[in-house]
């Protein structure tokens, strides 16, 4: 039996030695268009900004040391010209040689990919892009000397590119064409992420379009020109379904290559893994897409388990994501309140403003968590985290939960580590837990940001419960005073009609919601408090929410590729 494997890195690569180790004696074949086939592909933006020093650390494997251990033949520079599957065979060209050759199979695994995006624009030729260590070499001789740089496009690659760029020293602008990097967050939520870019020297553009790339400038829709020895593409990815395109396989509508639960294309004979391909959405059951290096990594296990006759099937995808920038750590897990709103789906949000240790052991980092809840059946819907240490912990423990099926009120009652050095004996996720079965059991209501000033401009009183201190230094306009420990001799202050409570984080305004409840009087809480609340756009938008807010589970700028990082 011969089993042909089109493409490396981690779909392709973890289907061929997973094979090897079920199917001791069959011919597997690996075919890769690039010079390197097994590479850690999430690792090249520190490549680019001298983070991972060395070059040869990119490299994980090589067609030698494949045939060594696993018995592969991989074969580097060949390109799948064609698939003829009456006759199961592929065309492959050597991409040194030109020379062709038909190769056979009895079951052949696509695993191309996805390519970057090129917007449309005169000039963008010259943009560079980063998707493979072909690609790393040539971006490292171009930033070489180079004192300026622009890059396009705000989503993972765009946001490590820049960060690794300002890292190089040079004088960097990044440009994204909606009014937010890291489509997977919600407005309030990536704010802070903004400021931490600006503070750090780069020029962030947002809501701003790229019409045309020079020798040495990226001009703007409003005619800036900005300075760009070095212009970086990071605009997003496609599948790379051409060649099952041309194959004749069934190919979905946002271009990915269709799968069932066993990754087996519309041939049977012919699977497909990765980035290629269409996934299922663990939420509403919907295809999307998702490019991620733990899902095709773990596709292309599955699909050697299958072609090995075990009983197994891919799972849905939650697009679950983390990244990196000057310090801050950027984690999501399921879908956003935009994408919740976009699809008409009822919701409710909470959000928290935890340490991520206990506050009284030194170093206690801040961070800002979101909860997405459905508010019938309480299943947790999504969450979001920004800050410091431990925001991938706590997104990881929400991810592990949806998958395990648990619903937002059982978060209160997980088991988690602690220590002083690590959380605290409530951790931020049973936090959430506890806030959600508040919400559950009736006792308490809350306002988001953007719905704060509707609800005033409709009648009702802003209360701020923090100190005289808080309330001077850090005020939402139109607000009146009166801190916690004296509400209760208070009460008789405040003005008939509904009241609308907040503090810094929102545990004060919900103390105080629950005294006011319980003389006579409607009080909703600001959820996040002031933190959230100051967090929000520049332009106060709201969350409307659209197709292009994130339409996959990640969002479409989950661009980081399926790679061995």
């Amino acid at each position: 039996m011969r089993i042909v494997i089109v493409g490396g890195v981690a779909g392709g690569m973890s289907a061929a030695t997973r094979l090897r180790r079920l199917m001791e004696h069959t011919e597997i074949v690996v075919l890769e268009r690039s010079g390197h086939v097994s590479f850690a592909n999430c690792g090249l933006p520190y490549h680019v900004g001298g983070v991972i020093e060395e070059r040869s650390a990119l490299l994980l494997q090589t067609p030698q040391s494949l045939g060594a251990r696993f018995g592969l033949d991989v074969r580097v520079g060949q390109e799948v010209a064609g698939i003829d599957r009456a006759a199961r065979t592929v065309r492959v060209r050597d991409l040194a040689t030109g020379r062709e050759e038909d190769l056979g199979y009895d079951a052949l695994i696509l695993s191309p990919g996805a390519g970057p995006v090129r917007p449309p624009v005169p000039g963008i030729e010259r943009a560079l892009v980063l998707r493979d260590v072909e690609d790393t070499d040539e971006v490292v001789a171009a930033v070489a000397g180079a004192r300026s740089a622009v890059v396009v496009g705000g989503g993972f690659i765009g946001v490590e590119v820049a960060e690794n760029l300002v890292h190089r020293g040079l004088q960097v602008a990044l440009v994204e064409a909606t009014e937010q990097i890291m489509a997977p967050l919600d407005p309030e939520m990536v704010e802070p992420v903004h400021a931490r870019l600006r503070e750090h020297g780069l020029d962030l553009r947002l809501g701003s379009a790229v019409t045309e790339v020079g020798e040495r400038t990226v001009t703007l829709a409003d005619g800036t020109e900005l300075p760009a020895d070095v212009v970086m593409a990071a605009v997003g990815v496609r599948p790379d379904s051409t060649l099952a395109r041309a194959a004749g396989l069934e190919v979905g509508p946002r271009g990915g290559i269709v799968v069932d639960e066993h990754l087996r294309t519309s041939d049977p004979d012919i699977y497909a893994v990765g980035d290629a391909v269409e996934k299922k959405d663990a939420l509403d059951g919907s295809a999307t897409l998702v490019a991620l290096a733990n899902t095709a990594n773990l596709q292309g296990r599955l699909v050697a388990d299958v072609i090995a006759g075990l009983d197994v099937a891919d799972r849905p995808v939650l697009g679950t994501s983390v990244v990196g920038v000057f310090g801050l750590t950027l984690a999501s897990t399921g879908w956003s309140e935009k994408r919740l709103r976009a699809a008409g789906r009822p919701y409710r949000a909470i959000h928290t403003h935890p340490a991520n240790h206990a506050g009284y052991y030194p170093g206690a980092e801040g961070m800002a968590l979101k909860l997405l809840v459905d508010p019938e059946t309480d299943a947790i819907l999504g969450a979001q985290g920004v800050g410091g240490a431990g925001v991938d912990k706590r997104i990881d423990v929400i991810a592990t939960a949806i998958t395990g099926g648990l619903r937002a009120a059982d978060l209160a009652e997980l088991e988690l580590a602690y220590s002083p050095l690590y959380g605290s004996a409530k951790d931020p996720v049973n936090m959430l837990g506890y806030i959600d079965r508040n919400h559950r059991d009736g006792l308490v209501e809350t306002l988001q940001w953007h719905e704060l000033q509707e609800r005033l401009d409709a009648g009702a009183t802003l209360l701020d419960v923090r100190t005289p201190g808080e309330h001077e230094s850090m005020p939402i306009p139109g607000g009146i005073n009166i801190e916690l420990d004296r509400l209760r001799d208070r009460i008789d202050e405040l003005p008939e009609g509904e009241l609308v409570v907040h503090c810094q984080a929102g545990l004060r305004g919900y103390l105080a919601a629950r005294v006011l409840e319980q003389h006579g009087r409607h009080a909703v809480n600001l959820d996040g408090g002031y933190l959230t609340w100051a967090a929000r756009p520049p332009r106060a938008v709201a969350v409307a929410g659209s197709a292009a807010d994130g339409t996959g589970a990640a969002g479409d700028d989950a661009d980081r590729g399926s790679s061995a990082g």
